[in-house]
């Protein structure tokens, strides 16, 4: 058991003849009890202190704690939003890729049937010019035979 103030306060030492002076040794014993009671009170206060910074340092280590899961489910998080980016990134892609396509598609059809058009055009303008000129050429025959030229010479009778 510790020894305590009270004890070295209640301690009795017997006489013998030549003994220490015994008012020496009251005045030790109570300078012991100051100093003893200074140290009891001393370590109260640290031992409190201990427990107070103890309580800190665990309030502390709750809060360390909650910020590393919620850094790790940051993380995640990000990690998530990053990898669905990613792949709406490649939808995207995709659909633009199927639209070009479609697109490009759509524009050979369309030049296609333009060139085809065109083609079909010249054909028709080629037998337009052809039958133009034959008629052309077959009123010219006409305007050059005779009989034109016998109705200019031809009078015309009056009653």
């Amino acid at each position: 058991m510790p020894l305590t103030p009270l004890d070295i306060h209640n301690k009795e030492f017997g006489r013998s003849f030549r003994g220490y002076d015994e008012d020496q040794v009251n005045e030790f014993l109570d300078l012991v009890i100051k100093d003893y009671e200074a140290l009891i009170r001393e370590n109260k206060d640290l031992q409190n202190q201990l427990v107070t910074i103890q309580e800190r340092l665990n309030h502390f280590s709750n809060i360390e704690e909650t910020l590393s899961k919620t850094i790790i489910v940051a993380q995640e998080a990000a990690d998530e939003v990053k990898n669905n980016s990613k792949k709406e990134a490649q939808l995207i892609i995709k659909e633009a890729e199927k639209n070009a396509d479609r697109i490009i598609n759509e524009s050979l059809t369309k030049s296609r049937k333009v060139a085809v058009e065109i083609e079909e055009l010249k054909k028709q303008a080629s037998i337009y010019r052809t039958r133009f000129r034959t008629l052309l050429e077959a009123q010219l025959e006409l305007l050059s035979k005779e009989d034109w030229n016998s109705l200019e010479r031809m009078e015309v009778e009056q009653p």
